[in-house]
């Protein structure tokens, strides 16, 4: 099988953003998006993923990390979209559950050729630290829209934010990891349409 590495750069009037994606790695992460907490986030989903993966965002910070959060999922998901290529012989579908102390979240990914989320991750605060926290719900819909895929993202017990936010990434990784690994009795796409 082909190794599978996409590299996809994107620039705006408010980010610059470049993204090498190995699906096949071992978790090595190379992050620097000026933004702490979601950089910690984006490793996580890394290394629980096993996917190599180097971001070098720039954004306007000096106004808000939202831009840069959604931009980066944006191309994120057009890295895996790449990657993936025809997705002959992958599984498909992915679900993990993580647990984080009190936390329990649960993803669930389908790579459908259909980009659609749902998330259902309440959290008790509007911060970790700098980090706006209804912003990992904007990164989870533009990943899954741009890497054309269908997302689940539901958290069954937290009290914690940063647990329930890292739980959700790490989730998200390890149900990614299972839905892009080759399974050897997939013959061709695995799709009754034929098609992905």
């Amino acid at each position: 099988m082909d190794h599978r590495v996409a590299t996809v750069s994107r620039k705006t009037g408010e980010t610059d953003i470049t993204i090498t994606l190995d699906l096949d790695g071992s978790g090595r992460c190379d992050i620097a998006t000026g933004v702490p907490f979601f950089d910690h986030m984006l490793n996580a989903f890394g290394r629980h993923g096993l996917f190599d993966l180097t971001v070098h965002a720039i954004g306007d910070v000096e106004v808000d990390a939202h831009h840069t959060v959604e931009d980066t999922g944006i191309v994120l998901g057009q890295a895996f979209a790449e990657a993936l290529g025809n997705k002959a012989g992958i599984a498909r579908f992915g679900s993990e559950f993580v647990p984080m102390d009190e936390t329990l979240v649960q993803a669930s990914v389908d790579i459908s050729g259909r980009g659609q989320a749902y998330c259902q991750l309440p959290v008790p605060t509007e911060r970790v630290g700098t980090f706006d926290t209804e912003l990992a719900v904007e990164f989870f819909y533009a990943f899954a829209r741009d890497a054309r895929l269908t997302l689940h993202v539901r958290e069954l017990a937290g009290e914690n934010s940063h647990h329930i936010i890292e739980a959700a990434f790490k989730a998200c990784g390890r149900a990614m990891r299972r839905a892009c690994e080759f399974d050897p009795r997939v013959v061709g796409i695995p799709s009754t349409k034929g098609s992905l």
